[in-house]
């Protein structure tokens, strides 16, 4: 008999909060850069100018959103990947091909996109306050008070504004991450050089966030654009038009932070993810 360990369905949730707290400093400095109107900073400049003028605390400004986020967004994403995959693993027909986990995956992330929209509409509004004329400061005093505040002073619908670039951006990065990580951990383990370790797992997930980081950038930017705005754009198009005014590089605006923030993430996640899989997973003997 074999004995092996099947994640729970709030584990994607756990190990995305975990690594966001790893991260958060990067992430904040991606939407700083992709909120600026022209090229006027690039990462460390933007970094070093943060500190400078808020302090070394300032790099985790939002980071009570970012891990509500992580509570919505990446939760669900997971629970819908991880439960459906394994459902369809254990009729022993193997693997999943991988056009399935495709389409698992963007299934997945468009509806964790979703259902994080409101959490990711307060955590960037947090992250970029600091940038704001005091005047003109939302000064949310977390993630709670940020989603009652724009509930009660803006509406239902502001909750949701910028949903279908967030829903989009989901399902595209998690087809980057999830699918694309087991794609590529069973394909090394395929080989028999490697076996299932921490060191697997580790060049696995960090090809997942490089195929991840390509794919959603485009949408990442203009989500945060939207999500940021005051009224600037009427919609999704009108925001695509002016940002295409700016160039075609204008949609990789901030393409090297994201990189540098969303494949440590990744491989930080999933390496959490197995580790809490291998030591609270469910035991399945075989």
């Amino acid at each position: 008999m074999t004995e092996k360990r099947m994640s729970r369905w709030y584990f994607g949730g756990l190990a995305s909060c975990g690594a966001a707290c790893c991260t958060h400093p990067l992430d904040l400095v991606k939407v700083h850069l992709q909120t600026q109107q022209e090229v006027k900073r690039r990462m460390v400049g933007m970094a070093v100018h943060v500190v400078r003028n808020d302090g070394v605390l300032a790099l985790y400004s939002g980071l009570s959103a970012s891990l509500c986020r992580q509570i919505t967004y990446s939760l669900t994403r997971f629970a819908i990947y991880e439960t459906v995959r394994d459902m369809m693993g254990s009729t022993g027909k193997g693997p999943m091909p991988f056009y399935q986990k495709v389409l698992l995956g963007a299934f997945g992330g468009f509806t964790g996109g979703f259902v994080g929209t409101p959490s990711d509409l307060v955590n960037v509004r947090m992250q970029n306050d600091m940038k704001l004329p005091p005047e003109q400061r939302r000064n949310y005093k977390h993630a709670v008070d940020g989603l009652y505040r724009v509930f009660r002073e803006e509406g239902v619908r502001r909750l949701f504004s910028g949903a279908s670039m967030a829903s989009g951006r989901g399902a595209l990065v998690t087809v980057g991450q999830l699918a694309c990580y087991d794609q590529a951990k069973q394909l090394v383990l395929g080989t028999g050089v490697m076996g299932d370790n921490i060191l697997t797992h580790f060049l696995s997930s960090f090809i997942a966030g490089g195929c991840a980081t390509f794919l959603c950038q485009p949408l990442d930017v203009l989500k945060t654009r939207l999500m940021n705005s005051k009224g600037e754009y009427t919609g999704v198009m009108h925001c695509l038009r002016e940002t295409a005014k700016l160039g075609p590089l204008a949609f990789y605006k901030g393409l090297v932070p994201a990189g540098i923030r969303l494949v440590p993430h990744t491989v930080l996640t999933f390496v959490f993810l197995e580790q809490l899989k291998k030591y609270f997973g469910i035991r399945i003997i075989s």
